[in-house]
């Protein structure tokens, strides 16, 4: 109840209710983005019979069923969007999961946690809803993302209105992340990112695309006065544009963490190391200032 509240939920769902009839016209980047994060899953000999789809958008339970995993649920904040995976469908807040614990061995969650105020809960929820040794992957946009389209936003805003109110969402930075997985009592914690090339030839295309996936701004604090019609014409006109077109940029973190089970490595305890690093590294230990000749 005391999380700072970012975003507006009950709009996420209206957007993502509303997607759900247009998402398929994103489905190139969706799935993407859905194969880089199941491709961690052939790094480990790790076999899972229970897996939880959370938010994939009707494109990665299809890509668990074809991986072999006999039990797939999908769940999603808007229950148009979690149908559109086919099979076993659940309507589901990620901020209040209504799994029972150790229900699943694999969690997936492409794209679908930016929109969580309360992330570390989230994460908590998710880990508790793994059974010992499952695996949790996710991948959400990071810091950076969209960054030349918010700076236009901003600029043309400043310029029409004398201020400025937050038009897309904030992103989380790499740095973070495997600290929130450390948090929220995952082991083996791995986090890292990843560039996914986009390119459009105008901005009206990503803009339609934003909102064709349920990515429309949810923020709490934007102002929701109609805009300025010079609004989206200029920041369009400021976007840099190459010789591929327009590059939103999409940066991919990419995370990857375990429930804890007795079976995993676990670092060493301090002055338990039975070698000396000088030995190992066959060199001579020296004192601190000492020199090679004396």
């Amino acid at each position: 109840m005391g999380q700072m509240q970012v975003f507006d939920r009950g709009l996420v769902r209206r957007r993502r209710d509303r997607a759900a009839a247009t998402v398929a016209r994103v489905a190139p980047i969706l799935e993407d983005c859905a194969d880089r994060l199941l491709d961690r899953l052939d790094d480990t000999t790790r076999r899972f019979s229970r897996a939880l789809d959370l938010g994939g958008r009707g494109v990665v339970a299809p890509r668990l069923a074809a991986r072999g995993i006999p039990f797939v649920v999908s769940a999603d904040l808007s229950a148009r969007m979690a149908a559109r995976a086919g099979g076993l469908a659940v309507a589901a807040d990620e901020e209040f999961l209504p799994f029972a614990p150790e229900s699943f061995d694999l969690v997936v969650a492409s794209l679908s946690l930016h929109w969580v105020n309360d992330l570390p809960g989230a994460l908590i929820q998710i880990r508790r809803a793994l059974a010992p040794d499952g695996l949790f992957l996710a991948s959400l946009p990071g810091l950076g993302t969209l960054q030349p389209l918010r700076e236009a936003l901003a600029a043309a805003e400043t310029e029409l209105r004398g201020g400025l109110s937050p038009r897309i969402s904030p992103f989380p930075e790499l740095r973070d992340a495997a600290g929130l997985l450390q948090r929220a009592g995952f082991a083996l914690p791995v986090a890292d990112q990843e560039e996914v090339p986009i390119a459009y030839r105008s901005a009206l295309g990503l803009l339609a695309d934003l909102r064709a996936g349920g990515e429309a701004n949810a923020v709490l604090a934007a102002d929701r006065r109609i805009p300025p019609r010079a609004l989206f014409p200029m920041a369009a006109a400021a976007l840099p544009q190459g010789a591929e077109g327009i590059m939103p940029g999409l940066r991919l973190l990419v995370l990857t963490g375990w429930a804890p089970h007795d079976s995993q490595q676990k670092p060493a305890r301090p002055g338990s190391a039975t070698v000396r690093l000088a030995d190992a590294l066959g060199t001579v230990e020296r004192k601190a200032g000492e020199t090679a000749g004396g």
